[in-house]
């Protein structure tokens, strides 16, 4: 609910002058809230509840209310809620304030005030509303505010965990934590989601580490968006394919809150999908919606999980247990209370996720006390283990059309499959299922073939460990690089020299290649194999020049052998042709009628025993006179004897063969009187 309207605002803002509204503006009357020399006003209906009055009252995120300082006592929440409502939580502000799904945070340094506007889904623009009302009347020196620690994600959820678990809705303090063990070694959390209904004080990355440290197993848990078929404020898509867009942006949300809390890949995260009256079209969206969370958890090294009804959620994924259209949660925490045994549920054939892939809540809403503390508590029976480390050190150099792989494989982990796939690109295939297929086997190492030229590949590689679980991908990216061709002639006369030029880039950022060695590869017209002409080292704009002569027509390529990370590259190849040089004489260029003339020359290189051919030009044309071979310095001559007097042009012609262009010589006139 929006609110404030359009003008509603500055009416509220009227009202706190003391000012009286009337007509249908006045529909949502105020009330102003004072916190701490911090003014805020609020709707008139939300009630104000002062946590320092009542240190164990629960603060809730599914009803308006307006909450003032922080509790200090084990909060008396249920055991679980799901939905979102609109209200505000004022406290001290000790540290730095970050907003979150539903959760919109303002520092106000001059009271030394944390307001948090709690707000449904789609809601925001309201929140902000409010906390735009706010305004500080007394000001007051606030503590000193503790900026976030960076945290190194360092504990695995649930990791490896057979025995009994209990979850509630508000992270337990850490007086509880401690009441509670041995009783409990495993406690279900409430790290994200929209829905999420409960203020979680004490859910910190230091409560985390330091309950880890006390042997705690954690159940991670993400409130979204619900089943389209129920009632709740915040519903997913009823197009699969949009559901699935919101369930992998879920699962990136979820990881994101999971990461700042220190859990890291590896830990299973559960998508809380509350119970719905199944439809065609709902389960087509659940489904695709839980598809879409898994694939992004995987892809990004986490477990995914689906907490549902066992009769609904449940057994709308075990019916496509099988089916390729969806991808399955890798475990699944079913509620189902009272069934018996423990652990199974007459809604999931228990041929199903049996692969220590299983939770069963199987009471819900119970009261315990241990070590004197109470808490509401929903019990769970866990039986996971988590999936196999990634592996380590994984490298990649390359070379031309191809790339060396290798990688540590973990210790201490009974390995079944080491999997490398690639995709084009930058970006590594999401899934073990996806991409190109590069390796899988159990070694360390593998080879790329059949890369494309200038093109730039991501690997990924997962372990699949005896069990069959797959842990986290580990990536490597092999970047393309790119060479370029100039030449100074396309065609130059026999002993004559060309300038062949290149620069190497790469192409991440076409930055480029400096003191990088570089191959300029030559091979004749003829030839089928490529040769090293020269090879040189580029300077600091990636650029290398070499001046060549050659002897036939010769084709050159420049070439860049790769390196780590690096794909080597071959330019294109250019053609340089290379003419013989003709030289031609006429002896004597005057004659008389009835004399003969001579008309010869040489051909370099010799070409000992090839035609050259004497043309004499008529009118636009060149006509063939006689044929001659060429002896073994190269040389031609020509007895040339005219029937009539005039003026007659002449060259001679030597056609091209596999090594060289074919040339000519000069023209000659013979004037004969």
């Amino acid at each position: 609910m929006r609110l404030y309207k359009p003008g509603v605002l500055a009416l509220a803002l009227g009202l706190l002058a003391g000012l009286t509204a009337s007509g249908p503006a006045a529909a949502e009357e105020t009330k102003t809230v004072s916190y701490r020399g911090y003014q805020v006003t609020v709707p008139a209906r939300w009630p104000v509840v002062d946590l320092a009055a009542s240190p164990s009252t629960c603060v809730r995120f599914d009803r308006p209310a307006v909450y003032l300082g922080r509790s200090t006592a084990q909060a008396d929440c249920p055991a679980h809620l799901v939905g979102r409502s609109e209200g505000l939580v004022l406290e001290p502000l000790t540290s730095a304030p970050s907003s979150s799904e539903g959760l919109l945070r303002r520092a106000i340094a001059d009271a030394g005030v944390l307001a948090t506007a709690y707000y449904a889904p789609g809601e925001e623009q309201a929140a902000s509303d409010v906390l735009a009302t706010g305004r500080v009347v007394s000001k007051s020196q606030s503590a000193r505010i503790a900026q976030p620690a960076l945290v190194t994600p360092s504990v695995v959820a649930t990791g490896n965990f057979t025995g009994n678990a209990f979850d509630t809705c508000t992270a337990p303090s850490q007086a509880a934590m401690d009441a509670w063990q041995p009783d409990y070694k495993a406690a279900g959390v409430y790290i994200s989601g929209a829905l999420r209904a409960c203020d979680q004080p004490n859910l910190t990355a230091d409560w985390v580490s330091a309950n880890a440290a006390k042997g705690w197993k954690f159940l991670l848990i993400d409130v979204g968006l619900q089943a389209p078929c129920t009632t709740y404020s915040s519903r997913m898509s009823t197009v699969p394919g949009t559901a699935l867009a919101q369930g992998r942006t879920a699962a990136f949300n979820a990881v994101t809150a999971a990461k700042a809390l220190g859990f890291a890949p590896r830990s299973a995260i559960y998508s809380d999908i509350e119970a719905y009256t199944s439809t065609a079209a709902c389960k087509a969206s659940v489904l695709s919606y839980l598809s879409g969370w898994t694939q992004q958890m995987i892809a990004l090294g986490y477990v995914g999980g689906a907490y549902v009804g066992a009769a609904s959620g449940g057994a709308d994924l075990a019916s496509v247990y099988t089916s390729t259209a969806y991808t399955r949660p890798d475990n699944i925490w079913f509620a189902h209370w009272g069934s018996t045994p423990t652990g199974t549920s007459r809604f999931i054939p228990a041929t199903y996720w049996t692969n220590h892939q299983r939770v069963h809540q199987y009471v819900g809403n119970a009261s315990e006390t241990h070590g004197g503390v109470k808490m509401s508590i929903d019990k769970n029976w866990v039986d996971v283990t988590a999936p196999p480390p990634p592996v380590t050190g994984f490298a990649v150099t390359g070379s031309a059309a191809s790339a060396a792989l290798r990688w540590t494989n973990p210790a201490n982990t009974t390995i079944g499959q080491i999997i490398v796939r690639s995709a084009a690109g930058s970006t590594p295939p999401a899934l073990p299922t996806s991409g190109t297929l590069v390796y899988a086997g159990t070694a360390s190492s593998a080879t790329a073939t059949g890369l494309a030229n200038s093109a730039s590949y991501a690997y990924r590689a997962w372990v699949k460990d005896s069990t069959g679980k797959i842990g986290p991908g580990a990536d490597v990216r092999l970047v393309g690089t790119k060479a370029t061709i100039t030449s100074s002639a396309a065609a130059l006369m026999y002993t004559g020299s060309v300038t062949l030029s290149t620069t190497i880039t790469r192409l991440d950022a076409a930055a480029k290649l400096s003191g990088v060695r570089v191959i300029l590869y030559s091979k004749a017209k003829n030839a089928t194999k490529w040769s090293t002409a020269a090879t040189l080292t580029a300077d600091a704009n990636g650029a290398v020049t070499s001046v060549r002569k050659p002897t036939v027509s010769t084709y050159y390529m420049w070439g860049y052998n790769g390196g780590a990370g690096l794909l080597g590259t071959r330019s294109a190849a250019a053609l340089v042709q290379v003419r013989p040089a003709m030289s031609a004489y006429l002896s004597p260029a005057a004659i008389k009628l009835g004399a003969a003339t001579l008309f010869y020359g040489y051909l370099n290189p010799p070409h000992a025993g090839t035609t050259v051919y004497l043309q004499r030009r008529s009118g636009t044309s060149w006509v063939a006179v006689t044929t001659t071979k060429l002896t073994t310095t190269g040389k031609y001559s020509f007895s040339i004897k005219p029937t009539a007097r005039g003026t007659y042009t002449y060259r001679v012609v030597w056609l091209a063969d596999a090594d060289h262009q074919g040339t000519q010589t000069p023209s000659k006139v013979l004037t004969v009187s």
